[in-house]
């Protein structure tokens, strides 16, 4: 099974504020299939964002992709620690 952690757009108005969750995807199911696992939070407008970083590094070594967004978003959370 091929996965996939991109983000998943969530929110009541997600047109004025947007934020995203991360969550991992079986890559050959549709775009708003279910997903496998919810691995954090993101807000673009305040910067804000809550990785498990545990949960993401599992899916990583066990063949997940990082989508561009998503890596950069790991990249920045790690400098930051």
């Amino acid at each position: 099974m091929a996965v996939k952690i991109r983000l998943k757009r969530i929110g009541k108005n997600p047109k004025k504020n947007p934020h995203f969750r991360l969550a991992a995807f079986n890559e050959t199911k549709g775009r708003d299939s279910r997903c496998l696992e919810e691995l954090g939070f993101y807000n673009p407008l305040s910067g804000e964002s809550k990785l498990k970083k545990d949960r993401i590094n599992y899916w990583l070594k066990n063949g997940a992709i990082a989508s561009k967004t998503v890596s950069d978003l790991i990249k920045k959370a790690e400098k930051g620690s």
